[in-house]
C-alpha cells in the first residue's frame, strides 16, 4: 500500500531502507518517545524493522520526502495495553518542527478510515507534548484519561496522554470484528 500526500510519500520498508530507518532511529531522542523500539537502537533493529511482514489492515509505512528520502515511520497497530487500533509515528529529529509528523498522521486517519476502522487511538509520554500538539492537529481529540504504558526504550511504564479519532461516527471496531475483517 502506498499514500500520497501534499509533501511526503508513504510506502512499506523495504529490506534495503534499513541504513536510512537506523539513521533516524539511532537517536535518544526519537526512541525514548515510542512504546516498542529498544534502546540503545542497532543496526540490527533498523534490519528486523526494515524486513517484517506487512499486515493488510494493520499497515506501517515509511514516512518519505521525495527530494530528501526516508525521515521517519507511521503505521496501524494494536495497543498491547488496551486493545486498541492505535496510530504511531516517529520522525528523525533534523524534520522536527516542520508539520510532516502531523502531515503522516492526518494520512494514516485516511487509509484507516479507508481500510473499515471506526476509531483511532494515539498516546504520547506527558513528558513530549510536542506528541500531543501533533495528534490534535491531525485530527485527534484528548479523551482527558492519563494512564501508565511501556516503553521499551525507557524500560518501564510512564504517564501516557490519550486521544481519540472517529473516523466515521459509528461504534468503536474491537479485535474480535479486527479478525473477521482480515
Amino acid at each position: 500500500m502506498f499514500h500520497r500526500t501534499e509533501r511526503l510519500f508513504l510506502r512499506p520498508a523495504w529490506p534495503e531502507d534499513w541504513e536510512e530507518i537506523y539513521r533516524g532511529m539511532a537517536d535518544q531522542q526519537v526512541v525514548m518517545n515510542l512504546a516498542t523500539a529498544p534502546w540503545p537502537y542497532t543496526a540490527e533493529d533498523a534490519r528486523n524493522f526494515a524486513a517484517r511482514k506487512q499486515d493488510g489492515f494493520l499497515p506501517s509505512f515509511v514516512v518519505t520526502l521525495p527530494e530528501a528520502g526516508l525521515i521517519g515511520g507511521a503505521g496501524i497497530g494494536i495497543d498491547d495495553d488496551t486493545g486498541n487500533v492505535q496510530l504511531g509515528y516517529w520522525i528523525a529529529r533534523e524534520w522536527w518542527g516542520k508539520g510532516f509528523a502531523t502531515e503522516a498522521a492526518r494520512s494514516l486517519l485516511q487509509i484507516a478510515g479507508t481500510l473499515g476502522h471506526k476509531r483511532m487511538t494515539a498516546s504520547h509520554f506527558i513528558d513530549n507534548p510536542a506528541s500531543g500538539k501533533v495528534l490534535r492537529k491531525a485530527g485527534f481529540t484528548p479523551t482527558g484519561r492519563i494512564r501508565p504504558a511501556y516503553s521499551r526504550a525507557r524500560g518501564r511504564r510512564d504517564p501516557v496522554a490519550c486521544f481519540e479519532a472517529k473516523l466515521d461516527g459509528d461504534d468503536d471496531i474491537g479485535p474480535q470484528d479486527m479478525k473477521q475483517a482480515a
